[in-house]
């Protein structure tokens, strides 16, 4: 049996460097893709990534073990990303180029060509429009249907009230379906 993220974090506190590397394996591309999302560039969301372990482990007697870690661990990377943002402004990269620096595309599923064709031209259609979308949009996005928050977590995560994130995650969507919409993508 796989221990649970709580019980994780207590052993780690007591010393054990397995459970550290347990929490990182399990946390670490989903940190990476929150913060390549955010700031367009892999090798960045690398570093940003692994600093916002280093952060949370500082601080990981903080933690409550009531909620859950990944809500607290992805405050701790909003924090750093947003931080290195204010420090440096960050150009938009297309798809493209950050599939050019070696941002992974999604797993292969078994489908049809013409299902896999169509997949993938949705999918670079959806990361070109969510590319475009306004930044905190595009976070609650990433947060709730890329790494399964839940509003309540995001609003913890993004220090928002619940209802601006529902709001957030409303505009946001409905921004995504006009541009899909626009680029030949129908409903």
């Amino acid at each position: 049996m796989t221990p649970s993220d709580a019980e994780l974090v207590r052993q780690a506190l007591a010393g054990s460097q397995p459970a550290y590397r347990t929490l990182v394996a399990r946390y670490a591309s989903a940190a990476i893709t929150m913060a390549a999302r955010l700031v367009h560039d892999h090798a960045v969301a690398e570093e940003l990534a692994q600093d916002a372990f280093v952060r949370a482990f500082a601080r990981l007697a903080t933690y409550d073990p009531e909620r859950r870690f990944s809500a607290w661990f992805f405050r701790v990377l909003h924090n750093v990303v947003v931080d290195y943002l204010r420090r440096r402004r960050v150009q938009s990269v297309s798809l493209d180029a950050l599939r050019a620096e070696g941002y992974p595309d999604p797993p292969e599923s078994a489908s049809s060509p013409e299902d896999e064709l169509e997949r993938r031209a949705l999918g670079a259609a959806l990361g070109a429009a969510l590319s475009r979308l306004r930044s905190d949009y595009r976070e609650v996005i990433v947060l709730r249907y890329q790494q399964g928050l839940a509003v309540d977590e995001i609003a913890e995560v993004l220090q928002l009230p619940e209802g601006t994130v529902k709001t957030f995650l409303h505009r946001g969507r409905k921004e995504l379906a006009a541009m899909l919409e626009a680029a030949g993508w129908k409903r």
